[in-house]
């Protein structure tokens, strides 16, 4: 078994910043894909950012030059740092992975931390 443990949510004004971490810990060989995911209040998750074991990044427009996500293989640790937040970013977000327990690949979510962002 494998469990994600975020932190680094909580309450902020506009256009300031903040920092997501995510830790897995756990039967873990390797992992691939890592991102991170948010759900707003009456709206459907969306993908936020996410980034390859080699390093390849893709993020929602919408975020686009304000966030950057990145990781630490040795720490099985994904990121996201959040700059000049808007109020609109405020959501519960959810960090996922794609871990190779072995052979077996299995996608995993953290249990949400949230965003508040005030104007």
């Amino acid at each position: 078994q494998v469990l994600l443990l975020e932190s680094g949510g909580g309450l902020v004004q506009a256009g300031g910043s903040l920092r997501l971490s995510c830790a897995a810990s756990g039967s873990i060989s390797s992992i691939n894909t890592m991102g991170w995911y948010r759900q707003a209040p009456g709206k459907q998750r969306e993908l936020v950012a996410t980034v390859t074991r080699g390093g390849n990044t893709n993020y929602a427009d919408s975020v686009k030059g304000r966030f950057t996500i990145s990781r630490d293989n040795a720490k099985n640790t994904v990121y996201l740092q959040m700059n000049s937040l808007k109020p609109e970013d405020t959501a519960v977000y959810y960090c996922n992975m794609a871990v190779f327990s072995g052979l077996a690949l299995n996608e995993y979510w953290g249990q949400g931390t949230q965003v508040i962002v005030s104007s």
